[in-house]
C-alpha cells in the first residue's frame, strides 16, 4: 500500500477544511502523516522508500499521505512549508506537529508512537 497523493480538495475532504474552519479541525478517523515533498527534492527521495514501508507496516492503522510542494502551492502556504521534506504528524485528537528535513526510519517510527500514540 502507497502513500495516498493529495490534491487540495482530497485534503479538504480526508485531513482539514482549512476554508471552512479557522481552528484545526481534523477529518480523518485514523492519524495521518503528510509528507510535504518536491519531485526535485533529493532528501524527498531518501524519505519516499521509508514512508512506503511504513505505510505498509501501518496499514489500518494510520494514513500516509503525500503532497507536492510545486503542483498543491496552496496547501504548501497554509502551512507555511519553506523547506522540504516537511513531515506532518496528525493525530485524531489534539494539535498536529511538523518535523523537517529526511528523518531516518527510527525517528519516524519514534513520532508515530509519541506523537501519534500508534504501536505496531
Amino acid at each position: 500500500m502507497s502513500p495516498e497523493h493529495l490534491t487540495k480538495q482530497t485534503f479538504i475532504e480526508k485531513v482539514y477544511n482549512y476554508e471552512a474552519n479557522q481552528e484545526w479541525k481534523f477529518e480523518g478517523n485514523l492519524p495521518a502523516i503528510i509528507d510535504f515533498y518536491a519531485d526535485w527534492c533529493g532528501p524527498c527521495k531518501m524519505v519516499a522508500p521509508i514512508l512506503e514501508e511504513l505505510s505498509a507496516e501501518y496499514a489500518g492503522k494510520l494514513n500516509i499521505y503525500k503532497i507536492d510542494t510545486e503542483a498543491e502551492q496552496e496547501l504548501a502556504a497554509a502551512f507555511g512549508i519553506r523547506s522540504i521534506p516537511s513531515i506532518l504528524f496528525i493525530p485524531v485528537e489534539g494539535q498536529p506537529q511538523m518535523a523537517v528535513g529526511a528523518l531516518p526510519k527510527d525517528a519516524l517510527k519514534n513520532a508515530i508512537a509519541d506523537v501519534l500514540l500508534v504501536k505496531n
